[in-house]
């Protein structure tokens, strides 16, 4: 089944399911999973500068042969680089290493204490100049938002946060869907931490499907977007394969009960 679309608050569509990139013990398997990616049928494709390859991910999408138009490329500004100028330096580098010509979406990686108010505005230029489709921020919460809302001129079309059953904040989800921002989960399969977990496993054996699966399809099933990483083609084709099968309220509420602050990432009330 194709992938479907969500339509950010100023118009433009992004796919619901991406390959994420974080994978900085694996530079030389990245441009070979980008390949995979797009040769499978995804189109959004998560870098971000401190994950150290973005000119691999470029190399892929050269040699994948997919036309600009049909990808919806993504990047983050890191927090040694946020400010006005420096953030305009970093995107400049960014599309130099991607090698492309704009980006789909632009975010601030992190809610760094000093310097997110000149790095939001630095967003707004690129965003006026056309140089991004879309702007957001990434580990921002409520409060993160609520100082950025009092400066902003343009909404963040995207919020992108840790997001499985084991870190669930349903305010925070709330919050953006309130707001007219998307959500957009990371992380989505634990790194494999809770692939034994009783309740995934029963769950993701009444469906028929893995627990990597289960968990893709429940963030898909929030109405969120989500990017599980992988180097490998057949793991890449497993987290495409969750559109032929619904997950019903109840074990959706279930899954939903499981929130035991488990995280990959850092905890964003922490900034």
């Amino acid at each position: 089944m194709s992938i479907p679309f969500v339509t950010l608050n100023n118009g433009i569509s992004m796919p619901q399911l991406g390959l994420g990139l974080y994978a900085p013990k694996q530079q030389n398997e990245v441009k070979q999973s980008v390949l995979d990616a797009l040769d499978l049928g995804i189109r959004l494709i998560d870098s971000a500068a401190i994950y150290g390859n973005e000119q691999e991910v470029g190399q892929g999408i050269v040699a994948s042969g997919v036309t600009r138009k049909d990808l919806f490329v993504t990047s983050k500004v890191w927090m040694d680089d946020m400010g006005y100028d420096s953030t305009l330096h970093a995107f400049d580098k960014t599309l130099n290493d991607l090698g492309v010509e704009y980006l789909d979406l632009y975010l601030i990686h992190w809610p760094k204490d000093t310097a997110r108010k000149e790095t939001w505005k630095a967003l707004e230029s690129l965003y006026e100049q056309k140089l991004c489709r879309s702007i957001g921020v990434s580990n921002y919460y409520k409060k993160h938002l609520e100082e950025l809302f009092l400066h902003a001129n343009i909404c963040p079309a995207v919020n992108q946060f840790e997001l499985s059953p084991f870190c669930y904040m349903p305010e925070e989800l709330a919050f953006n869907q309130e707001h007219g921002i998307q959500v957009e989960g990371y992380a989505p399969l634990v790194r494999g931490w809770k692939k034994d977990d009783s309740v995934l496993n029963e769950i993701a054996t009444h469906y028929g499907k893995s627990t990597y699966q289960l968990l893709v399809r429940w963030n898909i099933e929030l109405g969120t977007v989500t990017i599980p990483k992988s180097v490998k083609r057949a793991r890449i084709q497993e987290n495409m394969d969750v559109f032929d099968f619904h997950i019903s309220t109840d074990d959706m509420k279930q899954l939903s009960q499981l929130f035991d602050n488990t995280r990959v990432a850092w905890d964003p009330r922490d900034f």
